[in-house]
């Protein structure tokens, strides 16, 4: 799960992570931010410091405090179990959205 961060709202504490870097089913090499001592995934992206994006995708469960979250958007719906049951009123996306319209459409 990700949560969705306004970039000039994010602020990492503790230690620079460090890059891990996968092919994507599509093609191109992709970089995952991950913690230096235990690899937990933190975020993704071409730069160390998400501040200079727009927005980050920061993984919810590198969080303290998570009680507070409901997703309400849901991506790569397409390989879904299909056990899964998302909410009717969820936004959902068979792949990964183009941009951000997405969540500038639904904050309206």
């Amino acid at each position: 799960m990700a949560l969705v961060v306004a970039g000039a709202a994010f602020q990492l504490a503790g230690t620079q992570p460090r890059p891990l870097q996968r092919k994507a089913d599509s093609g191109p090499t992709v970089t995952r931010w991950v913690c230096p001592d235990c690899s937990t995934w933190i975020w993704s992206g071409s730069k160390p410091e998400p501040v200079t994006k727009e927005a980050v995708r920061v993984r919810a469960g590198t969080l303290d405090d998570t009680s507070w979250l409901r997703p309400t958007a849901h991506f790569w719906t397409r390989s879904a179990q299909p056990w899964v049951v998302l909410p009717e009123e969820d936004q959902r996306f068979e792949t990964q959205p183009e941009d951000l319209a997405w969540m500038r459409a639904g904050s309206a």
